[in-house]
C-alpha cells in the first residue's frame, strides 16, 4: 500500500505541476522522513492549530516510512519541502540533487549508542572487538565517522567493531545480537526500557557530547524552487508558522503528543510513548528558532568530512544551506 501511495505521490508530483497552478502560491507539501509520530509535532499541531491557515497555507503533511526516501519524493516533485538529517541531504547533493536547507527546528541531536553495561563497556575505547548496531541508508555516515575519528576500524576483528546492519527496533540488543545498538533519545531508547530493562543495566553515548553530533530533521527544498519569489513567500509562511508550531508543542507536550494520535492512521503509536517521545523532542528543539547556526553547521561537515578513507562527502559543501528563508521569516 506504501509503495503504491509513493508511486501516485511521485506521479502526482510529476504532474501536479498544472494542477496545482490555481493554489499553487498557497500549498504546500511536506515529506517527513518516517512515520506520524511525535518527532514531527510541530508540524502537526501547525495543522491542528490553525497556523498554517493563519498564513493562507495548505498544507500536507505525507508520512514516510522505512521505503521512502524523502529526496526521491523532492527530486520526482512529490513534495515541496522534505526532512532529512543533514549528512544524508549533503550526500545527496553531493551526489548531484541540489537540496538546500531552508531552516532547522532541531538543535541538538538525539542520536546515540545504547550499550549492556555488563559487557564492561565504558568509553568508545572499549568498542573494540565488540558489535554495534547501526542504521544505513544515511543514517550510518555519523557512526562512520566517529569511529575514523577514534581510529577504530569498523571492518571487525578484536581491534575493529563488527557492524551490524540494525533495523529499525531494538531487538538485536535485547536478543544479545549486539553490544550496542543505535538509538533515538526519544524513540528507540524507550524502547529497549518498554521491553523490562533497567537504565541501571545500560550505558548510553550521546553523539552529542562525543563531539560528533550531525544535524537532524532539518527543512529541504530544491536549490530552483527558491528562485521563484512566489515558492519563496510561500517557504518564508511555512516555516513561520511551522516554527511556531514547534514552540506550541514545547511548551505543551501532552496536547502535541495527542494531535500527534489524531494523526496517526494506522493507530500503531501509543499516547504514553507518544508523550514521552514528545518530552524528549522538545529537548532537541529548545533554543532553535529554525534559523541554521552556521557554526552546526560547519561542525556536521567537519564529522562527515573526517569519515577516513570512506567520506560521507569528499569536499566542503558550497550553497547547501541559507538564511534568507529564516531571515524573512523571523523579522
Amino acid at each position: 500500500m506504501k509503495k503504491m501511495m509513493m508511486a501516485a505521490a511521485l506521479a502526482t508530483g510529476l504532474g501536479g505541476a498544472a494542477a496545482h497552478a490555481d493554489g499553487h502560491a498557497n500549498s504546500v507539501t511536506l515529506q517527513l522522513q518516517w512515520v506520524t509520530q511525535a518527532q514531527f509535532a510541530g508540524y502537526y499541531v501547525a495543522l491542528d492549530k490553525g497556523f498554517y491557515e493563519e498564513e493562507g497555507l495548505d498544507v500536507t503533511v505525507l508520512a514516510g516510512g522505512p521505503d521512502i526516501a524523502p529526496p526521491q519524493v523532492l527530486a520526482g516533485g512529490g513534495a515541496d519541502a522534505m526532512l532529512n538529517w543533514m549528512p544524508s541531504a549533503l550526500a545527496a547533493r553531493e551526489k548531484g540533487l541540489p537540496v538546500v536547507n531552508i531552516a532547522q527546528p532541531f538543535k541538538t541531536s538525539g542520536l546515540m549508542l545504547t550499550c549492556w553495561k555488563d559487557t564492561g563497556i565504558t568509553g568508545p575505547q572499549d568498542f573494540k572487538g565488540k558489535t554495534i548496531g547501526v542504521w544505513f541508508f544515511g543514517n550510518e555516515y555519523p557512526f562512520l565517522s566517529w569511529m575514523s575519528q577514534e581510529g577504530i576500524s569498523t571492518d571487525g576483528g578484536d581491534d575493529g567493531v563488527t557492524v551490524l546492519k540494525q533495523g529499525f527496533n531494538v531487538d538485536p540488543l535485547l536478543q544479545r545480537e549486539a553490544d550496542c545498538i543505535s538509538t533515538m533519545t526519544y524513540n528507540e531508547y524507550g524502547q529497549v526500557l518498554d521491553a523490562g530493562v533497567n537504565p541501571d543495566e545500560l550505558v548510553t553515548f550521546k553523539y552529542e557530547e562525543q563531539g560528533v553530533a550531525t544535524l537532524e530533521d532539518g527543512i529541504y527544498v530544491l536549490e530552483d524552487n527558491l528562485k521563484d519569489p512566489v515558492f519563496e513567500d510561500k517557504m518564508v509562511r511555512f516555516v513561520r508558522a511551522s516554527m511556531k508550531g514547534w514552540k506550541y508543542a514545547e511548551e505543551n507536550a501532552e496536547e502535541a503528543a495527542n494531535i500527534v494520535l489524531d494523526n496517526d492512521e494506522t493507530g500503531a503509536q501509543t499516547e504514553a510513548a507518544q508523550v514521552r517521545m514528545m518530552g524528549e523532542i522538545a529537548k532537541l528543539t529548545a533554543g532553535s528558532n529554525g534559523a541554521l547556526v552556521e557554526a552546526d553547521f560547519q561542525r556536521t561537515v567537519d564529522t562527515l568530512l573526517a569519515g577516513g578513507s570512506d567520506p560521507v562527502i569528499s569536499k566542503q559543501p558550497e550553497g547547501a544551506w541559507t538564511s534568507a528563508i529564516t531571515d524573512k521569516a523571523l523579522n
